[in-house]
């Protein structure tokens, strides 16, 4: 009992007097102060600025976001797996005691209980001149931004949370229902709009930080979980966006490394690699250091020495025929990497020095192969996410053979490789321009306004296709290799577009279950079903289509998603820890 009730107090006393980590560029500075008391500790307004800088450094947690909200936005949509002892995301069997669902929860509390700790004391030091009335106001917003931002995620991910609004909570407090938990991100989200400065405003010295516009997105968003659609409209309208924010002209500057903080970006988190700081495992990383290992986890086994995600290779069959962002987003064999920034400094995949090496000493990643996994098609040094003839599959041959174009962006990572650059310090975008517009577009077509729908998704379209979209939607081939028909819904073309446009992303499923039906996630379940043809067999299946089917078994699963399991349970230890915690339907 003793533990139970003093769990949150703890956590919000922790989030008062430890000041942050850190969170990168010039707005975050890292600062530790302990033994203290809040009335002593607040007294210049550095502190009460490091004060709100620690929620942001609550992001900053690989576990958090790669584990926790990324893993849930795309291998729930079965567009990517894992390979690793996540597993239980590819069949949809998550336990209450599945320990990346309970990293998810308490990493988001604590944000939270950074967050609450901020009002009391930003009013105080207003009070006593410590910050300004324009500081205050800012710092204020930004709280109720990351707080509001943070039950966004939660309530998406869970469904009805607990809503700990205030500092000094018990520990104890019952579930909220999810319509009540997006309520109060709508309520923080306006008054974050009223408090937080405009982007054109920010200084840039600040770039990172909250701003009205993201404000008004992420309360746009949870309108939409309300079906508010007008509600939503109006926030996705305002000028703010309109103004402040567009689409990057071509798609593939969206997620380089040299465009991170771009024209399209609405909410970033933040990393950064301080001079001389080591990228490998030895590095300031231990220590709270501003670098992840979150993209390059993402690449082949043979370049990075891990492939711990891979793609569903219908996500690549699936792309209309001139689509660009198809291998800007998923690469498999053949395919060469499009990433301006690898390209200049390696030259494409042969540039690395673990191909290099691979190819000059005839490398095969697994005895069973019959070609070097480091010689292409034409048995030159291969360019290409493995080759035609022997695909990428790891040195167990467990994964698919395609990789997330999108997660492998950044050209000083080299993997557990070559230097043994692990982690790096892309940024990660919670939140774009283009999302914005594809909601808007579900939105009108919510409330019946087709003509208007079909103009945002043409915005987004015509981007993707370097020009001019084809005037008829169509999916390029079915997961199985079978010829698809023009898309004709609405509905349906909203779906796709979120789909090829957000896959990769840190958004795609909380999309696809918002998007409802009579029950819950049957628009998720049934969009799913329709692009993989999925069953309730829960082992991997050989691939019925294209270089890698060869009737053995590369991590494929085409699992139905049960009725319930859109949401993830409540984690056990915390049902353990506070009694009034109910757990989800189906588990």
């Amino acid at each position: 009992m003793k533990k139970k009730n003093i769990t949150l107090v703890a956590i919000c006393l922790f989030a008062v007097l430890m000041i942050p980590l850190g969170c990168k560029k010039d707005f975050l500075t890292q600062t530790n102060q302990q033994n203290s008391t809040a009335s002593g500790t607040f007294t210049k307004s550095q502190d009460v600025v490091a004060l709100v800088n620690s929620i942001y450094d609550s992001y900053q947690n690989s576990d958090l976001m790669k584990k926790s909200i990324w893993y849930y936005a795309n291998f729930f949509s079965h567009d990517w797996y894992n390979d690793g002892a996540d597993v239980a995301w590819n069949s949809y069997t998550i336990s209450p005691t599945f320990g990346a669902i309970d990293t998810f929860w308490r990493n988001a509390y604590i944000a939270i209980a950074r967050a609450n700790s901020v009002f009391g004391i930003v009013e105080t030091a207003k009070a006593k001149g410590v910050v300004t009335p324009e500081l205050a106001n800012r710092l204020t917003g930004e709280a109720y931004f990351m707080r509001g931002m943070t039950y966004y995620y939660l309530a998406g991910t869970f469904g009805g949370v607990p809503l700990e609004l205030k500092p000094g909570g018990t520990g104890l407090t019952p579930r909220s229902t999810q319509d009540q938990v997006f309520a109060q991100v709508v309520s923080d989200m306006k008054q974050a709009e009223g408090l937080l400065l405009s982007k054109s405003a920010l200084p840039a010295a600040e770039l990172g930080r909250a701003t009205k516009g993201a404000a008004y997105g992420y309360e746009g968003a949870a309108q939409m979980w309300l079906k508010k659609y007008d509600l939503a409209l109006a926030a996705f309208n305002n000028s703010e966006l309109t103004s402040n924010y567009h689409l990057m002209p071509n798609f593939v500057d969206v997620h380089e490394f040299n465009h991170q903080n771009n024209d399209e970006s609405l909410f970033e988190i933040q990393f950064d690699l301080p001079t001389g700081e080591s990228q490998s495992w030895d590095g300031g990383w231990q220590n709270g250091g501003e670098i992840a290992w979150i993209d390059d986890f993402s690449w082949p086994h043979e370049i990075s020495g891990f492939g711990y995600d891979y793609g569903n290779p219908g996500l690549w069959y699936s792309y209309q025929a001139g689509d660009l962002r198809k291998t800007l987003t998923i690469i498999g064999p053949g395919d060469e990497i499009q990433s301006p920034g690898i390209i200049a400094k390696w030259g494409g995949i042969k540039g690395y020095a673990v191909v290099q090496a691979g190819f000059a000493n005839n490398v095969k990643d697994n005895a069973s192969q019959t070609y070097s996994s480091y010689k292409g098609d034409d048995d030159k040094i291969i360019n290409t996410v493995g080759a035609l003839r022997q695909p990428w599959y790891g040195d167990d041959l467990t994964r698919s053979g395609y990789y997330c174009a999108k997660k492998w962006r950044d050209p000083n990572l080299t993997g557990a490789n070559g230097t043994s650059a692990i982690f790096g310090s892309q940024d990660q975008i919670l939140l774009r321009y283009a999302e914005v517009i594809l909601d808007r577009a579900e939105c009108k077509v919510h409330t019946g306004d087709i003509p208007g729908a079909m103009a945002d998704l043409k915005l987004v379209r015509d981007r993707a296709f370097g020009g001019t979209a084809p005037p008829v939607m169509q999916d390029g081939l079915t997961y199985d290799g079978k010829a698809t028909t023009p898309i004709t819904d609405p509905m349906q073309m909203v779906l796709s577009e979120y789909r090829h446009e957000l896959s990769g992303d840190y958004s795609l499923f909380y999309n696809l279950r918002r998007a409802g039906g009579t029950t819950p996630g049957q628009v998720a379940r049934d969009f799913i079903h329709a692009a993989y043809g999925t069953t309730d067999n829960l082992n991997p299946q050989p691939y019925p289509y294209g270089p890698t089917a060869d009737g053995k078994l590369h991590g494929v699963w085409r699992t139905s998603l049960p009725v319930g399991h859109d949401i993830c349970p409540i984690p056990q230890p915390e049902i353990g820890l506070n009694p009034n915690l109910t757990q989800n339907s189906g588990y």
